[in-house]
């Protein structure tokens, strides 16, 4: 064991630079925050200007360090051009790949509008930050990538069919990046996150279920075997390891945080 491993806080990300896409709300904050505290630099990219600088100023006052980008991760151009700017003057450690939207029904009920809407969002949104910087790791020496999937991915959830698509995708293109791109030190994994209580949650009940909020938190609470919903933080720990040097060994791998829903569940 090296004084290194003796001295040092376990998951530090010192030095490192890590670019957040969906970094203004939820879960995307919650991992800049997370990142930050652990010694990052982070860039806060949303495709809200006002989100994104909300972040970047509470770790700039947290005694961090962010930057904040208005960046729509559909917008192969924008992402470009945000990356661009990223890596002229900084090495890029760390993609956080988390810019994503939900979506309600079955495959009869999906609008083709809906469905590539979803897919242009959690899909090509992924790809076109993946394919902006993967080149800039290569030539730096590798780096860290992280996909936001969903246990929607990978188990039958009802009236999820353009969501659960999705992310089904996000996880074989996990598999395929860590694949390809082992060879030159770039690891690619995956985080498949059960029901989080999130402001998307607390807006979607209010939205599709007025004066029985509580109620209907309850019910989707206890879909987790261990009887609630997870917190963004909990997201944002196990990021912060998989994104960690204490992860080095960990490539090609989907990661359920679940409650025990996968395994439990039924």
């Amino acid at each position: 064991m090296t004084s290194r491993d003796l001295s040092a806080g376990p998951f530090r990300l010192d030095g490192k630079l890590a670019v957040v896409t969906g970094g203004g709300t939820g879960i995307g904050r919650a991992i800049a925050l997370k990142f930050a505290a652990n010694g990052a630099a982070v860039c806060v990219l949303d495709i809200s200007q006002e989100y994104a600088e909300a972040t970047s100023r509470q770790i700039v006052e947290s005694g961090g360090s962010a930057t904040a980008y208005a960046c729509d991760v559909t917008d192969p151009a924008k992402v470009k051009s945000s990356f661009d700017t990223i890596c002229t003057s900084n090495r890029v450690h760390i993609l956080v790949n988390n810019a994503g939207i939900s979506q309600i029904g079955t495959v009869e009920s999906t609008s083709e509008e809906d469905f590539d809407s979803i897919l242009r969002v959690n899909v090509k949104g992924y790809y076109n930050c993946i394919r902006a910087c993967i080149g800039h790791m290569k030539d730096h020496g590798g780096g860290v990538i992280l996909n936001m999937a969903s246990i929607a991915g990978s188990a039958g959830l009802a009236d999820r069919f353009g969501y659960s698509t999705s992310k089904g995708a996000v996880i074989a293109m996990t598999y395929s990046v860590a694949r390809d791109y082992i060879a030159h030190n770039i690891r690619c994994n995956c985080i498949s996150p059960a029901r989080v209580h999130t402001t998307f949650v607390d807006g979607y009940l209010k939205k599709n279920y007025p004066g029985r909020e509580q109620e209907m938190f309850e019910k989707l609470a206890k879909t987790q075997p261990i009887g609630r919903m997870g917190e963004p933080e909990e997201v944002a720990s196990l990021a912060l390891f998989l994104c960690s040097d204490e992860a080095s060994f960990i490539t090609g791998v989907d990661y359920p945080l679940d409650g025990g829903f996968m395994n439990l569940h039924g």
